[in-house]
C-alpha cells in the first residue's frame, strides 16, 4: 500500500529523478522560466521552493547543501546572490504552474509522445534579467543629455522656487 507516500517517481529510478530534478531546477535558476510537462513541473516546484528556503538562510552550510542538490555551482551562485534575495519578504511559494493551451481539456497544449500536459514553471516574481540594462541603456544616455541642455534654466529655477517658499513662509 501507498499510505502517505507523495514522492512522484514519474517512471525513472531515484537517481535518475534525482539528477532530472536538478537540471529542471537549474534550468529554472538560469532561464527563469521552464517548459515541461504538469507531472515533472509539481516534482520540480518542490525542489525549486526548497532550494529558495537554502538560499534565503544565506549560510555556507546551506550553499553547500543547495550545490550538493542541484550539481551546478554557477546555478547555486545566481540562486544565492539573485534570486533568493528577491524573495526575501515572501514567506512561502515562490514558483507558478501555467498551463499551456485552452480551459478544456481536449484542446491543452501536450506532448506529442505520450500527450502529457504542458506547462510553464516560472517565479512568481519576475527578477530583471541582466540583458535588461542594454535596453535602458539609451534611455539613461538619453536623461543624460537632458541635464545638460537644462543647465541655462537651472539659473531661474531657484528664482521661481523663492517667492513659492515665500508664500508658504507667509500661510505660517
Amino acid at each position: 500500500m501507498r499510505h502517505l507516500k507523495r514522492t512522484a517517481k514519474l517512471g525513472r529510478t531515484s537517481e535518475h529523478r534525482n539528477a532530472m530534478l536538478a537540471n529542471l531546477v537549474c534550468s529554472l535558476i538560469e532561464h527563469r522560466r521552464v517548459t515541461t510537462t504538469l507531472a515533472k513541473a509539481k516534482a520540480a516546484r518542490s525542489v525549486a521552493e526548497k532550494m529558495v528556503t537554502l538560499g534565503k538562510k544565506g549560510t555556507v552550510h546551506h550553499r553547500r547543501l543547495a550545490a550538493a542538490r542541484l550539481h551546478q555551482e554557477d546555478a547555486a551562485r545566481i540562486l544565492f546572490k539573485e534570486i533568493a534575495p528577491a524573495f526575501k519578504d515572501r514567506r512561502s511559494g515562490y514558483t507558478r504552474i501555467i498551463r499551456l493551451g485552452g480551459l478544456t481539456g481536449k484542446s491543452r497544449a501536450r506532448s506529442q509522445g505520450d500527450a502529457a500536459e504542458r506547462v510553464i514553471l516560472e517565479w512568481v516574481d519576475t527578477i530583471v534579467e541582466a540583458t535588461a540594462p542594454t535596453a535602458t541603456a539609451p534611455a539613461a544616455s538619453a536623461t543624460e543629455t537632458k541635464p545638460a541642455a537644462e543647465t541655462k534654466p537651472a539659473a531661474a529655477q531657484p528664482a521661481e522656487v523663492k517667492p513659492a517658499e515665500a508664500k508658504a513662509e507667509e500661510k505660517k
